[in-house]
């Protein structure tokens, strides 16, 4: 190789290509981990050698992955660490708080600037009614400082992963405030902690009490554990690239892009194949970063749950992201009072929030809805004094899913969709303490209301409505009568079945929002998302020409058959999928590279010309 080759050679390696980032299903990626494995293998056993090479390992993926966004991160590893040191130092339970708050603060406005600055900014110019345009005022002072327009000042772009370690920099900092963690020594430790690679851009959330006592573990890994290791790898490779990938390429994403070329049946059903995707594409990511992470002797905790086969809204939340509800759960719901009391944040939240949606909507039916909820809420907290202690619990967790729904995206779609969470976790909450006559009387008012309101104010979501509150309604008056006929002959599998099918499409419906606010830039994100989300809406809620059903399922057929397959494993028993999880770890050593072989050999079979990224690197 001539010297301009090699020049060539080690520039394409140490440089970053926006077109060509580190993606776990890349060719690059496994190069790359394949060279780290093998320096990994020498250092292994020598503790701070090890992490300090994992932690400039991770940097360099992140840069190869982000570019000089490198330097934010590496912000948050100097900043992160100190700020752990004066928190763990100091005597005073005050002094603790301000370094506590001091260092949630920066995490939190590192965070706003590059992910919130165009939502604020929609905020505030239409609260004051002024035309206030964004800019990056880091890459202004940059220009400026060397005389060269080396970055675009009118705009702001998201660092990858910039969610995942800032709410990781935040739990170890409350961590230590708690004494639940020592704070760590070395700064390439902590670095360690806070770059891991392979859950570093997408998760999962890896909290301080998990992982830094890791830190100081010997290198251990048995013949099964690496089994376990290469399944997880091979399963997250399959998920991504057969179900997720191949779906968006070929249906959903071509429905989202355009809705009103496609009728409502396929728009129908690429919300439902999107349910399937988001899963296939995240629960991917996080099946490979475990393994990937297994064989280098880390445990990342568990993030999914066979979420589909949740039986409410509330236990979805429980098997959905699973690191990211508990972030919530145990550093947002419980400081804010959680199921015992409200506290000046939680009604502070709600207000705002409720304000600013009614400014930014300019809708007075918005207004006058807030306004309805709150009387009502009002009302009933003077008249009936043992309801306080339930609303406030549930303004803490309708504040929870509100600011979680906006941790996903920079848009009100995102928090639309948040709140449609926290309205079904609600509605299941009253709805599990009413008797099953009453659930029908209520099911059938609910089916009435939206006859009514379409018929005064015909509008396409209200023909949703008619159709969904109708199929619950008869579900509902169903068990109502089966139950009263044979008290003592309860089917069980049939009901249980029932609530994971409705939670599925409640979960469905939300996603139109959720999914309405992806793939955007943050500058145009909220009018787009919710144009999109208007006429998906429009399109479903509007008359259906059934006879042309069979020849879209005709056209489609191999990506319905995928759907009905990839739900039917989503939805197996966990002992059966444990099972065979454990044939292969156990299997021999040429058997599992035979099973390797044919799982990338049909992997590369779907792989689509231009590889997709994964949905949760925007967060």
């Amino acid at each position: 190789m001539n010297p301009e080759n090699l020049k060539i050679f080690f520039t394409n390696i140490f440089s970053f290509d926006a077109k060509y980032p580190l993606l776990f299903t890349q060719f690059y990626f496994w190069a790359f981990f394949a060279i780290i494995f093998a320096i990994f293998a020498l250092v292994k056993n020598k503790r701070l050698l090890r992490n300090s090479f994992l932690c400039f390992a991770s940097l360099f993926f992140y840069y190869k992955t982000s570019g000089l966004f490198v330097l934010i991160l590496l912000f948050s590893i100097i900043y992160g660490f100190f700020i752990g040191k004066r928190i763990a130092k100091s005597e005073a339970e005050g002094a603790k708080k301000f370094w506590l708050v001091t260092g949630v603060i920066i995490n939190l406005g590192v965070l706003c600037y590059f992910k919130y600055a165009y939502f604020f900014t929609d905020v505030y110019n239409s609260l004051v009614h002024s035309q206030y345009e964004v800019v990056n005022y880091l890459a202004l002072w940059t220009n400026e400082l060397t005389g060269k327009n080396y970055f675009d000042a009118g705009k702001i772009l998201l660092p990858v992963g910039i969610s995942f370690y800032t709410f990781q920099n935040i739990s170890y900092l409350v961590d230590v405030k708690r004494d639940k963690v020592k704070p760590v020594a070395n700064i390439l430790d902590f670095g360690f902690y806070t770059t891991f690679f392979p859950q570093l851009v997408a998760g999962p959330i890896v909290r301080a009490n998990q992982f830094v006592p890791q830190l100081y573990n010997k290198y251990f890994l048995s013949r099964r554990q690496f089994g376990i290791a290469l399944f997880w790898i091979l399963n997250g490779l399959l998920k991504k690239i057969i179900l997720s990938d191949y779906l968006a390429v070929n249906f959903v994403d071509r429905v989202f892009n355009n809705p009103g070329l496609f009728t409502p049946f396929e728009n129908l059903s690429a919300l439902f194949l999107y349910s399937l995707q988001v899963y296939a594409d995240f629960s991917g990511y996080t099946d490979i970063a475990i393994g990937v992470a297994m064989l280098m002797g880390f445990y990342l905790p568990l993030n999914f749950n066979s979420p589909y086969k949740a039986t409410n809204p509330g236990n979805f939340w429980k098997r959905w992201h699973v690191s990211l509800s508990t972030w919530l759960k145990d550093y947002l719901y419980i400081p804010l009072g959680g199921n015992r009391n409200g506290t000046f944040g939680s009604y502070f939240l709600i207000i705002a929030i409720a304000v600013i949606a009614i400014f930014l909507s300019g809708s007075l039916w918005v207004a006058g809805a807030v306004a309805a909820v709150a009387v009502i809420l009002g009302v009933v907290a003077v008249l009936v004094p043992r309801s306080r202690k339930p609303i406030t619990t549930n303004i803490n967790m309708m504040d929870t899913m509100l600011l979680g729904g906006l941790w996903h995206g920079a848009s009100w779609n995102f928090m639309i969709w948040g709140g449609l969470n926290g309205i079904g976790i609600l509605a299941y909450k009253m709805w599990r303490n009413v008797s099953k006559i009453w659930r029908s009387i209520i099911s059938l008012v609910v089916f009435d209301m939206f006859i009514a309101l379409n018929h005064f104010f015909p509008h396409p979501a209200f023909v949703i409505g008619i159709v969904w509150s109708g199929i619950f309604f008869f579900g509902t008056l169903v068990d109502t009568l089966y139950s009263a006929i044979f008290k003592n002959r309860p089917i069980e599998w049939l009901s249980r079945g029932w609530a994971i099918l409705m939670t599925f499409i409640f979960i469905t419906f939300t996603r139109l929002f959720f999914r309405s606010g992806s793939n955007l830039d943050a500058a145009e994100a909220n009018a787009t998302a919710w144009n999109t989300a208007k006429e998906m809406v429009g399109r479903i809620g509007s008359s259906w020409n059934v006879s042309v059903i069979p020849q879209i399922i005709g056209n489609y057929w191999f990506v319905f058959c995928l759907f009905i397959f990839g739900m039917i494993i989503h939805w197996l028993p966990d002992k059966l999928k444990r099972r065979y999880r454990l044939s292969f770890a156990m299997a021999p050593v040429w058997l599992q590279l035979i099973m390797t072989l044919v799982a990338v050999f049909i992997a590369y079979q779907f792989i689509t010309a231009d590889l997709q990224p994964f949905i949760y690197f925007q967060f």
